[in-house]
């Protein structure tokens, strides 16, 4: 089958993914301690693969045949789910790193859908008073 390319959105969101960790990590590593340092690590590459593995998953659905959609869908979730809720019960309770830092890391990609929608709102309202 043809693989669908991916929409600029998309890779926006992506990109900004790792921009937005990059510049958590490096001024947690200036401002704080090692422990939450490693909190904003570990809870970046969570959301940041989650988001990834999301996006294949749905990509590889759609793709495939319409009659196992939703059972596809629903199988791959509850896998996903399953492997982030072992990686932060791990995290947690081996006290790994901070878990303030980790809710932070976590938040990453909501950080960066709400950043992305912001500017790209605040550009079509430039767009629109020219």
């Amino acid at each position: 089958m043809k693989r669908i390319e991916k929409d600029p959105l998309q890779k926006r969101l992506e990109i900004t993914n790792w921009i937005l960790l990059a510049l958590l990590i490096a001024g947690s590593l200036l401002l704080c301690s090692a422990r939450f340092s490693l909190g904003i690590i570990l809870g970046g590459l969570i959301s940041v693969v989650n988001f990834h593995w999301l996006y294949h998953n749905l990509l590889s659905v759609f793709e495939g045949e319409i009659n196992r959609l939703r059972s596809a869908i629903m199988g791959r979730y509850f896998i996903r789910l399953a492997v982030t809720a072992v990686s932060l019960f791990g995290i947690i309770a081996w006290d790994i790193a901070d878990v303030i830092g980790l809710v932070v890391g976590l938040s990453v990609v909501v950080l960066t859908i709400v950043l992305t929608t912001v500017l790209t709102l605040c550009q079509k309202n430039c767009a629109e008073e020219l």
